[in-house]
């Protein structure tokens, strides 16, 4: 996706002068604020963790990055006569742009490192949604496979030639840009339901978010902190704000990470997870969910049941030998089930959604039943 929008950007900015290049440089910088993972051998999984999406994406390195790197493209780019400032602009947009998508989504981007490590996230688009970036895919590789669009053929360019490049170009950027507008609209609207909903029970909560469900902006999931436990939701942009959401309730269980909680690595997970955590005891210390991330769920490994696997969770060892904080995701492993039922769930079908649920994936535990209001 990445790579995509900033080959876009590229061609928008500098594509009369650098022709196919400016693709080129601008996929180069739009995945540059990602490269942090190749640091990822020499960092423990606590600074690892908190460089993902981190330093790279803050406000301070984007300016002094692209300022730096201004310098040296200003002499590369000498014969299309590109000075510092343009140069600096090119790479500063590149890659402003790149953190903005992924403040989009629920993941966010640390915008105000090093004063703060928790993430900023709009959460209205997810981050592997192809339906955004399949429109920029085709565009960029249109304009990198069409004969004469070199540097010095694109100067000589005729008018018609220069407006069909254009025409595609705007018209592939502009479905993505809609459709990124569109899931910030549904989001606005399935608020409205969840709130509504809400104040149908009269409940008290502390705060509460919305984002979207895997690869698509039709099916969405709430999260409500309630102080000792979470509420969790979900809702189709189909449903009226009148439509009951079915909750399921999350017990937090902090006391599972008082242990631990004084731990760096502790503290770097309730910093990018911005607090959405829930915790369970664990052998070695504690077990850390992420409820933030949408969870995968199975059927049939019991009788009426659904299990839920949070996406991203991680084991704390409150006596490390070594690293104490080890990953471990859980992949979904019947992952057409899980597309053909979300697809039913979202024109209305609850049936094949919804069972009496349980937390299952906890690392040292059996599945946990779960409590749920109608």
């Amino acid at each position: 996706m990445q790579a995509a929008l900033g080959a876009a950007m590229g061609e928008w900015l500098l594509g009369k002068r650098l022709g196919k290049w400016a693709l080129a440089w601008g996929a180069l910088f739009g995945i540059l604020p990602g490269l942090e993972g190749f640091l990822a051998g020499f960092l423990d999984s606590a600074r690892e963790l908190a460089a993902e999406r981190g330093a790279s994406h803050s406000l301070v390195v984007i300016a002094f990055g692209s300022w730096g790197m201004a310098q040296g493209l200003a002499r590369i780019w000498t014969f299309e006569k590109i000075s510092k400032w343009q140069a600096g602009g090119f790479v500063a947009a590149v890659w402003a742009l790149h953190v903005l998508v992924d403040c989009f989504s629920v993941k966010g981007a640390a915008l105000f490192w090093p004063i703060s490590q928790r993430r900023v996230t709009l959460s209205f688009l997810d981050s592997g949604d192809w339906f955004f970036t399949i429109p920029l895919v085709f565009a960029v590789l249109w304009l990198a496979v069409r004969p004469g669009s070199n540097r010095q053929k694109t100067r000589r360019s005729s008018g018609s030639a220069t407006s069909l490049r254009g025409k595609y170009f705007y018209l592939a950027v502009g479905a993505s840009a809609i459709y990124a507008l569109a899931g910030f609209c549904f989001k606005l609207w399935v608020s409205t339901g969840f709130e509504e909903d809400l104040r149908r029970r009269a409940m008290l909560y502390e705060r509460r978010l919305e984002a979207p469900t895997c690869s698509n902006i039709f099916f969405w999931r709430a999260v409500v902190d309630r102080g000792e436990d979470y509420w969790v939701g979900y809702r189709s942009v189909f449903e009226m704000p009148s439509t009951p959401v079915r909750w399921t309730i999350y017990p937090k269980d902090r006391a599972a990470f008082a242990g631990v909680a004084e731990l760096r690595a502790a503290r770097t997970l309730a910093a990018v997870t911005n607090g959405w955590w829930l915790a369970r005891p664990h052998a070695k210390g504690a077990w850390v969910g992420d409820l933030q991330q949408p969870e995968f769920r199975t059927w049939g490994t019991k009788k009426d049941m659904v299990d839920s696997r949070l996406a991203e969770s991680w084991v704390i060892d409150s006596k490390p030998a070594g690293d104490p904080l080890r990953a471990s995701y859980v992949e979904n492993t019947n992952s057409s089930e899980y597309v053909q039922r979300l697809i039913a769930r979202i024109v209305g079908k609850h049936d094949g959604w919804e069972a009496n649920p349980r937390l299952a994936g906890v690392k040292g535990s059996l599945p946990e039943f779960l409590a749920v209001e109608e």
